[in-house]
Parts: structure tokens; sequence; C-alpha cells
């Protein structure tokens, strides 16, 4: 996936200027940056969740296998299957069973057969390393389950679909420690199979499960955020290009 002079409104006010970024397949790439700086906008504008704001727009190009998601013609429910998304908080159907929510985005996509729902299912909660959790209670709401399971009920959700690519937007912002560190580790398994890009303000979280880290910032008061620099995370971490950069890896700012 690549972005080319990607920038992104709402309505007549710009929030993210200029993005020039190529991610790298079945990797995890980390966007971070102080609050406000257009993160979670840009990566919504990856699979065309930012407009559906009212009055949010975009304008540049974000290629996908050498198609521009925004062309038209390209039908944006189609884009989303291909590109998922994980949100900040859990957002299970909570009057759904355990199963029906794995199952909702295979019978969006026209799979009814049981037998196949069944194998996708088990499949994907396996995949989302829940399987052992819930497969005695799958006919039950998934508003029993613990916030943790609930993330992880979101992710195998998304990940039934089969999507080339996964993004997550602070998706352990809401979770105690061992349920962060379950997404972690579930993150570092699922990048062999998925490319997954992750917004988080944790800078630990980011330096532990990415390959390649973005770092965003404002330039000034009332600019647009801005993509400052992106490289690897060791070097981001240990011995970034730009002066901006490290003043927020080192607190200086931020």
């Amino acid at each position: 996936m690549e972005t080319i002079g990607l920038s992104c409104y709402y309505g007549k006010s710009i929030a993210v200027e200029d993005v020039n970024i190529a991610i790298e397949p079945k990797s995890v790439t980390a966007f971070i940056g102080p609050s406000g700086c257009g993160k979670s906008t840009f990566l919504r504008s990856l699979n065309r969740l930012h407009e559906v704001i009212p009055g949010a727009w975009v304008e540049g190009r974000v290629m996908l296998d050498d198609e521009d998601i925004y062309d038209r013609g390209v039908d944006p429910s189609a884009v989303r299957r291909t590109v998922g998304m994980v949100f900040q908080r859990p957002n299970v159907f909570p009057t759904m069973s355990i199963f029906d929510n794995v199952a909702s985005g295979l019978r969006l996509g026209g799979r009814r057969r049981k037998s196949d729902l069944s194998d996708t299912v088990e499949k994907s909660l396996r995949g989302a390393n829940l399987w052992g959790e819930v497969s005695s209670r799958l006919n039950k709401s998934a508003a029993g389950l613990s916030g943790g399971q609930q993330q992880r009920l979101c992710i195998a959700r998304a990940i039934a679909v089969e999507p080339q690519v996964l993004l997550m937007d602070e998706p352990c912002s809401a979770l105690d420690p061992i349920s962060t560190l379950a997404i972690e580790d579930l993150i570092a398994e699922l990048k062999d199979r998925f490319t997954i890009v992750i917004v988080t303000h944790n800078m630990q979280q980011a330096a532990r499960v990415s390959d390649t880290t973005a770092f965003f910032t404002l330039m000034g008061p009332g600019e647009p955020g801005q993509l400052v620099e992106v490289d690897t995370t060791q070097k981001i971490f240990t011995n970034p290009t730009q002066k901006r950069t490290e003043d927020y890896i080192t607190g200086r700012f931020g």
C-alpha cells in the first residue's frame, strides 16, 4: 500500500497534508505523534472510512495493488473488506452471539452455508487466540466477554474476511496490561498473514510491535498534521534523522 500526496480534509479545514508513504507488505507499521496531529484521520483514509464523516474528503491517491482506492467506480465496501479496521474501543455487536459476530462480515459477502461459516469462524477465533476461551459458548452474547476478549473478537471478525491489510486505531488504549500484552503478541503472529498498520500513543508499544515507524506532528498552532519521518523502528528510536522526531522520542515536546 502506498499514499501519494494524500491530504485529508474536514470541510475546508485540512487535517493532514501531503503524506507520501509506502507501507511494506506482511509487516507492522506504527504511526506515532502528539494528539491532534491527524494519525487516526490518516489511518481512516486508508480504507475510505474518513469519507463516512459528513463533509470529510481527501485529495491525492491511495494505491493498493496498483489501483487507487479512491478511483471512480471503486466500491468503498469492497475496499473495507480488503483493508479491515479494528477500533480503539471494542465494537462488538452486543445483541449477537460470539459466532454471529465473527460470521457477520462473511454473511454480508454472500457466504451462507453453515459448515463453511463454522470452519471460518473457528479458524478466525484461533487466529485471534480466542478459540480456547470461547469455543464452549459460541452461541452466548458477545457482550459477556471481557474487554480484552472483545477486542480479540473484533480482530477475529476483521480477519475472517481475509483482508490484505489490517488497520488498528489504538487497539490497546482501553485495555489492562495483561490484555494489552495479549494483543501485542497477536499482532506479532498476524503479520505473517497480513499487512498491519497501527496508531499508538504508546511509544514503548510501537518499539515492541512494529517493523517501521512513521512520526507525524503539527508544525505549528493551527497547522495541519504532517509526516515528518518514516524509517525502520530501530532507527527512529535510536538515531532519527529529524530533530523534531528526536525531540518527541526523548520527551522534549508532545
